[in-house]
């Protein structure tokens, strides 16, 4: 089939390139140009406008956006609405709320287009592994694009998943969980390089991933990283968070839903990005005032007795 990536980032220009293997005809567009340049090189075919997309696009044209959510998407899908023809199919690949692909698909569908949100799990392994795909929206044309997606999965890695909003609901629960394993994961190996024992701690996630109850992909990629620099010294622990676990956290308040892990990882994120934490420093004073507890004083690692 043939169809468009808009936005050529880590993931979406690594999916023209899978998408070109499995024989498709693919139409890659991106705000900057030396990525369409690769794409070409590639074997996509390169439009540098959104016209030019559409332009190159048989009906029913099929455009798959994978920029950032938020104003980014929303800024791309309103720049291809008035282009397109009732019938074609806008697809939301990004981390993009459940509520807003909702409320576009409502909208798209008063244009008749028809519009599926595809959570994509997969980073940057997607091109050599395969791509997770939750898909949402209309079924009709998740059917037309179904050979897509096809290519993009690995065997049994894509499934339309529900109506609009189901897909990306589906990816805002699955990188919740995911802020739940992280979070168990960096503790644990913390405490194990805490002990007295001297542990190689890539050889020891190898090791759990041979038969262990926590073994998984996560633990493959902690002993890469682990070999690489088994004390993570250039690495400094600060955790982003890209919206998918507070909009789980707030999903589960919002349902009556108790997340107490997810919702104390997503807080230890906030943490990470304090040099210092002011509410530390309160515990510490009210500790040292109706206990006598010791303080470290700002200038000084020494305690104050």
């Amino acid at each position: 089939m043939e169809l468009a990536i808009v936005g050529l980032g880590r993931m979406g220009g690594n999916m023209v390139r899978r998408l070109l293997q499995g024989g498709h005809r693919v139409i890659a567009h991106n705000r900057s140009p030396e990525p369409i340049r690769e794409a070409e090189a590639a074997g996509a075919i390169g439009a540098y406008t959104p016209e030019e997309v559409v332009h190159h696009l048989q009906p029913p044209r099929v455009i798959w956006i994978m920029v950032p959510a938020g104003d980014p998407t929303e800024h791309m899908i309103e720049t291809f609405r008035p282009l397109l023809s009732p019938g074609d199919i806008l697809i939301d690949g990004g981390n993009s709320y459940w509520k807003d692909s909702v409320r576009r698909a409502e909208r798209l569908r008063q244009d008749g287009i028809r519009f599926l949100d595809v959570g994509t799990s997969g980073g940057i392994w997607g091109l050599e592994y395969g791509y997770c795909l939750m898909i949402g929206g209309d079924e009709e044309a998740f059917k037309l694009v179904e050979p897509a997606f096809q290519t993009l999965a690995p065997q049994d890695g894509y499934r339309y998943v529900g109506p609009s909003g189901a897909g990306h609901f589906a990816k805002m629960v699955h990188n919740g969980i995911e802020y739940g394993m992280l979070q168990a994961y960096g503790e644990g190996f913390e405490i194990l390089k805490a002990s007295p024992y001297q542990y190689d701690l890539a050889a020891l996630a190898k090791l759990w991933n041979h038969g262990s109850v926590i073994r998984s992909w996560l633990l493959e990629l902690a002993e890469r990283a682990f070999q690489n620099d088994p004390e993570l010294s250039t690495i400094r622990g600060y955790v982003e968070d890209s919206g998918e676990g507070r909009w789980t956290v707030l999903t589960a308040i919002e349902e009556d839903v108790p997340a107490p892990v997810i919702t104390l990882s997503l807080q230890m994120r906030f943490r990470s990005r304090q040099d210092d934490s002011f509410a530390a420093k309160v515990i510490a004073a009210l500790r040292h005032e109706f206990g006598g507890h010791a303080v470290q004083k700002e200038s000084s690692s020494q305690a104050e007795t």
